[in-house]
């Protein structure tokens, strides 16, 4: 009999070939034999880089992973960690990906979980998610840029886990860099101490070592117990398309290995452990993993999880039959409709495994009478929502339909017991044909956020111009330094999730900066406005608007629709009406035909004849006739 198992399989779908590791990649992995019982936590450390957009995250993972020697110096392939096709093609960080790296200091082995998080707002879901797992973070700012919006935002998430944080200046070889200014804005706006800011080029690989050697000094090992029960948080999901559901998961107490039986506190249901492994960032199977380690499990096709539900061992205290997801604010909402209803199925089977991935999306069903059966997905931003629908085209092959999106609202209703789809008296409205009647409704909620905007001082005037006419109302300002300013304003979600962030970049030729987070509900004047085409409601078209901009979108609306509705037999009136009310009309003729063009001469009551002949037709026409849009005006007028 065989005691001793050499080398572990692995199958990698991917790439169709078989990869061999030996007892010897394992020994790296840890610094320890894989038969040994426990594993130095002391010489753990789980980490994240966060930043800004744009401030070279994902470059200083490159250096980190040269530095490691997971990467050899030089490669060709820049971002490693950016796996996805749509962020090289638009050079933005979507997923947070981790990389369990090992480094020698002092003659002791490391293992460094490193995590490279997204920078832009639409995907602060994914930061969120990933400091659950770390003890410290490097808090990267653009030596060039100085503090930016986002800056600021990554900077109170970590203080919020009392993180460790290592404040990093980077780009700092380049002939703009402004080092100490930099640092007089941390110290200004965190009370960061200047000779704790480390100062590094990514790009050329300056000052790295000196980075990660402060992340083995100032960073403390994961705070967990090897003899609790083994228990470990899901923080990332995604399909494979042979082994089913895999997880990311953190480790919080005990130890755990191929072949343990586990359950979910979901549902409490006993599955058994069948994929394990380190994430370098390519897969490296493992027998065992301990408290303290961020590793890959998998409990074969048949096997669930999800983002927030816990791993358990079967001897651990049942103490609850729910998982505590984390709670998502969902900022904008957008039907998804196939290109074609032959291609339902393979739309839908995208969706559920673009969500397993994306937990930050919510899916229900939905249906339009122009564009059939679909989905109502609720986004952070317009960002995540683009990115969205881009990596169902790239990684499932699948078309689809995006109508125009909308952000949700709340209202309070009288007389909530007779209104069958409202169990109480306040409801969230994502989609404005669920609005009961005016008259029940007693008041109109919509989103507010807190916008915070950092913009040079010259351009203080046009970006306060900006936020009046999009109904901000203003808080208190502060000094960056002298060259920049802090600009707060309390603004309606819906003047802000379209073109808000596009319009400041272009008063500030680029330099201003946007972060915003949620306000909760408010009290505002709102309406529904109704599209009838020939007196027929169109229901793919209903809105709901602010009442200052009521007649400005009916205009507009209208309009629209006038160019785009192909001609008809009968005379076609476009209208955008509020409770009755017509705010903006237009019309569209109708075709003409020479009924007379045969005659060439006679009595003249033949030419009245047929006129009257022609008259009396297109009077029934209007009376009976359905007009009838092209579908693919509906995609034209609805889509973003």
């Amino acid at each position: 009999m065989v005691t001793i198992i050499n080398k572990i399989w692995s199958f990698n779908s991917s790439a169709y070939n078989i990869r061999i590791f030996s007892r010897r990649s394992f020994r790296r992995a840890y610094g320890t034999n894989i038969d040994d019982k426990s594993i130095d936590i002391s010489r753990i450390r789980n980490f994240s880089i966060v930043a800004h957009v744009d401030h070279g995250k994902s470059t200083l993972a490159d250096r980190l992973l040269e530095l490691t020697g997971v990467i050899k110096p030089g490669n060709e392939t820049s971002q490693v960690l950016d796996q996805l096709q749509v962020e090289r093609e638009r050079g933005i960080t979507v997923k947070a990906v981790t990389a369990s790296l090992n480094y020698k200091y002092n003659k002791k082995d490391y293992l460094l979980n490193l995590i490279d998080t997204p920078g832009h707002v639409d995907f602060s879901n994914e930061v969120v998610r990933s400091v659950k797992a770390c003890q410290g973070v490097i808090f990267l700012v653009d030596a060039n840029e100085g503090v930016q919006a986002q800056s600021v935002a990554v900077h109170s998430l970590a203080k919020r886990n009392n993180l460790v944080i290592i404040p990093t200046l980077n780009k700092v070889d380049l002939p703009r860099a402004d080092p100490e200014n930099t640092k007089a804005q941390l110290k200004s706006l965190f009370n960061i101490a200047p000779d704790t800011v480390l100062s590094i080029s990514a790009k050329k690989g300056w000052g790295v070592k000196e980075l990660l050697e402060a992340v083995i000094t100032r960073i403390p090992p994961p705070n967990v117990d090897l003899n609790e029960h083994f228990r470990a948080t899901i923080i990332d999901t995604w399909h494979d398309k042979y082994r089913g559901v895999l997880c990311l998961a953190y480790i919080e107490s005990g130890s755990i290995q191929v072949g343990q039986t586990v359950k979910w506190r979901s549902d409490l249901k006993q599955q058994t452990l069948k994929y394990l492994a380190l994430l370098r960032p390519s897969e490296e199977p493992i027998e065992k993993a301990v408290a303290g380690q961020v590793v890959m499990v998998g409990c074969g096709p048949k096997g669930g999880g999800s983002v927030g539900d816990e791993l358990l061992s079967l001897a651990s205290a049942e103490t609850t039959k729910v998982a505590s997801a984390p709670t998502v604010k969902h900022m904008v909402y957008a039907g998804i409709f196939p290109a074609d209803q032959s291609q339902h199925t393979q739309l839908s089977d995208a969706i559920k495994k673009l969500a397993l991935n994306d937990s930050a999306v919510s899916v229900s069903i939905d249906s339009s009478p122009a564009l059939g059966q679909g989905w109502r997905i609720g986004f952070l931003g317009l960002l995540h929502l683009d990115v969205f629908t881009q990596r169902l085209l790239q990684e499932h092959k699948a078309e689809a339909i995006l109508t125009a999106p909308s952000v949700p609202y709340k209202i309070k209703v009288m007389g909530a017991k007779t209104i069958k789809q409202f169990k109480g008296e306040e409801a969230i409205i994502t989609n404005p044909l669920q609005l009961p009647d005016p008259n029940n409704i007693v008041e109109y909620y919509e989103p507010f956020v807190i916008g915070t905007i950092i913009t040079p001082v010259e351009y203080i005037g046009a970006v306060n111009t900006l936020c009046v006419d999009r109904r901000g109302t203003p808080r208190p300002s502060s000094a960056v330094d002298e060259k920049m300013m802090m600009l707060q304003y309390i603004l309606p979600l819906s003047e802000v999730v379209v073109d808000f962030h596009d319009t400041l970049k272009g008063l500030t030729s680029g330099f201003a900066s946007f972060d915003y987070q949620d306000y909760g509900f408010h009290p505002s004047s709102l309406v529904r406005m109704d599209i009838l085409i020939n007196g027929v409601l169109v229901d793919e078209l209903t809105t709901i608007v602010h009442t200052s901009r009521l007649e400005y979108n009916a205009r507009n609306m209208t309009a629209k629709l006038k160019e785009m509705i192909p001609r008809q037999m009968v005379q076609v009136a476009i209208q955008a009406v509020v409770s009755g009310k017509v705010y903006s009309r237009e019309t569209l003729k109708a075709y003409r035909k020479d009924v007379t063009a045969k005659l060439y001469g006679g009595d003249v009551t033949r030419r009245k004849k047929l006129l009257k002949q022609q008259a009396d037709g297109k009077k029934k026409m209007r009376s009976v006739a359905n007009i009838k849009i092209p579908r693919n005006t509906f995609i034209d007028v609805l889509k973003r």
